[in-house]
């Protein structure tokens, strides 16, 4: 439904193949009037008709096969112009490449101008539409109108959801339900303009474009009587499950056969991504052990030296999809600090356990720097090798603790764990993570591979800091 419209699509399409062709032509004007590069006599540089005709053909290949026009708009601009900014240079590579096999005289300064006017005609026309589709707020250049069957949790997050993507084309005109409570109440900007019963009265009266269901599940049966009666009318029907609270990110789904089925517990960070992060973790991993294997057997060393037990701490940690593996530590405190974590313990004031506390007796002398300075993680490269670790992700947390969790406090299970994350860079042991699972949340959300290269940066300067480390 957040798609764009059939006429954007073709407006778009149409816009961006003319684009093609009038940049190259601007091109021409301006490598023949400017006065950069050698002079040019102006019949030398104007391209041949093959020239437009194979960058027509080039164009709207490269922008189909990547998907320019399948888009969802998003409410953030640069999101939305990412995609066609890859496919005008994709296009452009392979347009150069095409001219060097067969019309070799096209003047490269002509083409320096032709990629240039070509990509701010292509980002200008989509902030124009995003402006005109904003402007006003009353959805007055909206090209489909929507009713919502539903005011509950559902159906206000179909609306705000709406709301900020208004860029789709989408005017909200209202809500309908049952509850007597809710009768005339505005919710999301719009009001709740009767019950169920006046579905189809509602549909013709304000020529409803996309019926939008968000019902709870025990009102299901309410939806089936209402969608056969709106099989008359010509409206399109969609229905959103009321599953988001058992969902962990973004449930898809999937065709069994001919049977749809929906996935509410698939990975966050799957297929090109996962192994985009996978290739990640295992070069940058591998360059960290080699450079950093002096360094790490020096430790050990202390670590021999400074008191009695084992070099490397093992414990028992709950990683992706809540297995448990074994994470490897540098050993920063005495042997027998399991057994003494009781003492450790203490409680907030609405009974959250906290079991780091600053002063920790437990911890050794040479312990107490490599807390502060996180060099008793380095070990934990081996985990990252093996598969069970990433280098930027939630922490993994102690099987005792995960048991308290909440509900919601389970979707941070649902990508690797990491050495660092974005809650390690926002106040480390200060904030301590089972209290602060907002953070992990945001980051599984917002993953990229830019937003792990940014955490790992960032982990320098809170390193450096020694902020929330003990």
């Amino acid at each position: 439904m957040l798609r764009r419209s059939t006429a954007s699509v073709i407006f778009l399409w149409l816009s961006d193949l003319s684009f093609a062709i009038l940049s190259l032509h601007l091109a021409y004007i301006a490598r023949v009037r400017l006065p950069w590069g050698k002079e040019i006599y102006a019949e030398r540089a104007q391209p041949d008709l093959p020239v437009y005709l194979l960058a027509l053909v080039i164009w709207s290949v490269v922008f189909a096969v990547l998907s320019v026009y399948d888009s969802t708009p998003s409410q953030r601009v640069l999101k939305e112009l990412r995609r066609p900014v890859v496919a005008l240079l994709m296009a452009t590579l392979v347009f150069a490449g095409s001219l060097y096999l067969s019309y070799r005289d096209v003047s490269r300064l002509l083409f320096v101008y032709f990629f240039l006017i070509d990509l701010f005609l292509i980002v200008s026309v989509r902030i124009l539409l995003r402006f005109v589709l904003h402007w006003p707020e009353d959805g007055k250049y909206a090209v489909r109108s929507v009713l919502i069957v539903g005011a509950g949790k559902v159906g206000r997050k179909v609306a705000r959801i709406m709301r900020q993507n208004r860029a789709g084309g989408l005017r909200l005109i209202g809500f309908l339900d049952d509850d007597p409570a809710k009768q005339g109440k505005r919710f999301e900007g719009v009001t709740v303009l009767g019950k169920l019963g006046s579905t189809c009265q509602m549909v013709k009266e304000h020529k409803v474009d996309e019926v939008v269901f968000a019902l709870p599940l025990w009102a299901h049966r309410k939806l089936v009587d209402l969608v056969i009666d709106l099989q008359r009318l010509p409206v399109n029907v969609r229905v959103v499950p009321d599953f988001f609270d058992l969902a962990f990110f973004q449930a898809t789904t999937e065709d069994f056969g001919s049977m749809p089925l929906i996935n509410l517990r698939g990975p966050a960070i799957d297929g090109y991504q996962r192994v985009v992060k996978r290739a990640f973790d295992l070069i940058v991993a591998a360059i960290w052990i080699v450079f950093l294997a002096p360094l790490m057997a020096l430790i050990a060393l202390l670590i021999k030296i400074d008191s009695k037990g084992p070099v490397i701490f093992k414990q028992e940690r709950v990683g992706e999809n809540c297995k448990l593996f074994q994470m490897y530590k540098f050993r920063s405190m005495v042997p027998d600090a399991e057994e003494r974590l009781d003492e450790m313990l203490t409680q907030t004031e609405d009974g959250k356990i906290i079991y780091k506390v600053e002063n920790d007796p437990r911890v050794t002398r040479l312990g107490r720097f490599l807390r502060r300075t996180s060099l008793d993680e380095l070990p934990q490269v081996l985990n990252v090798l093996k598969g069970e670790m990433s280098l930027v992700g939630p922490r993994p947390e102690m099987p005792w603790l995960v048991d308290r969790y909440e509900p919601w406090q389970l979707k941070r299970f649902s990508v690797p764990p990491g050495i660092t994350g974005w809650w390690q860079v926002h106040g480390r042991s200060d904030r301590p993570m089972h209290l602060h699972t907002e953070d992990d949340l945001y980051y599984i959300q917002h993953y990229s591979l830019l937003l792990d290269i940014q955490t790992l940066f960032m982990t320098i300067g809170a390193i450096l800091k020694r902020k929330g480390a003990y």
